[in-house]
């Protein structure tokens, strides 16, 4: 099959940036992400990962394999209780969770902008549980397609999206996930004010690439905050990053709990909605 060359600017851009750490660190001896769907995507596509980001940072990378580890790991709890719940992923990018959790009962839907949707229906594998949506997430419309009528549950996804929406768009989402999912959960992952600050100067880069703006911040100690956006936010939970792998992910861990170097990394969050609770 021949490569696909991605043409991507701006906030897609750093899908490929997030593929190419998770990748490195599946590579691994003893990788703290089993992703061989990543290891395979590398391969299909035609793009000078190395010369845009530079080499892989070992630091960089495992904190990537954490990173989605955790989301891993908040929706195989969700789906523990409710197996045939609906998973929706909202700017999934690249992402490859639906092959890392599948339990063979679960139904899956990627929301992408329209560019990012044709690659991921070009180089991953089709299931007839997984549905690619071409949409912004905050185009609301994506919860119509959501078919749950026997009340199986639904986990919604955020990873590495919500910190590049304007405030006010996020707290839209929000308050219609909790309107319309009750019984669901949604995970999301923010960054510290003072990161977002640099991205917003145009001062970060990762390699070549300018990290676009971060127009939503947040600090963990102002999780709280999330459940203003709406009545049906029943619990606000901190996620804590998976145990890493040698002295590297022992400092990940340390510093994610530490509160003068926590702000380092993202901060991981899990909220539910009140509802209904059959399954």
């Amino acid at each position: 099959m021949a490569r696909v060359r991605p043409i991507l600017n701006g906030v897609p851009e750093t899908l490929l940036w997030t593929l190419y750490n998770r990748a490195y660190e599946a590579g691994q001896p003893y990788p703290v992400l089993d992703d061989p769907v990543a290891l395979r995507l590398l391969k299909d596509l035609d793009y000078p990962f190395e010369e845009r980001f530079g080499r892989p940072n070992a630091f960089h990378s495992q904190a990537q394999g954490l990173r989605s580890r955790c989301f891993d790991l908040a929706v195989q709890g969700y789906l523990a209780d409710r197996p045939q719940a609906t998973v929706v992923a909202l700017g999934d990018g690249l992402e490859t969770g639906f092959w890392r959790v599948d339990n063979g009962r679960l139904n899956w839907l990627s929301v992408e902008l329209p560019e990012v949707a044709e690659l991921r229906r070009a180089l991953l594998p089709a299931s007839d549980r997984l549905r690619t949506l071409s949409r912004s997430a905050t185009d609301l419309s994506w919860l119509d397609e959501i078919e749950d009528p026997e009340g199986r549950g639904v986990v919604v996804t955020t990873q590495g999206l919500l910190m590049y929406l304007p405030p006010k768009e996020v707290r839209r989402i929000l308050a219609a996930c909790a309107e319309r999912l009750p019984g669901g959960v949604l995970v999301l992952d923010t960054m510290a004010r003072w990161l977002a600050r640099g991205t917003v100067a145009g001062t970060s880069k990762a390699g070549g690439m300018t990290i676009p703006p971060m127009r939503w911040a947040m600090n963990p100690g102002e999780r709280h905050k999330l459940r203003s956006a709406h009545p049906g936010i029943t619990e606000v939970r901190a996620l804590r990053l998976p145990r890493g792998r040698g002295a590297m992910g022992e400092l990940i861990r340390i510093q994610s709990l530490l509160p003068g170097l926590r702000t380092l990394t993202p901060a991981m969050t899990q909220l539910r909605f009140g509802g209904r609770t059959s399954h």
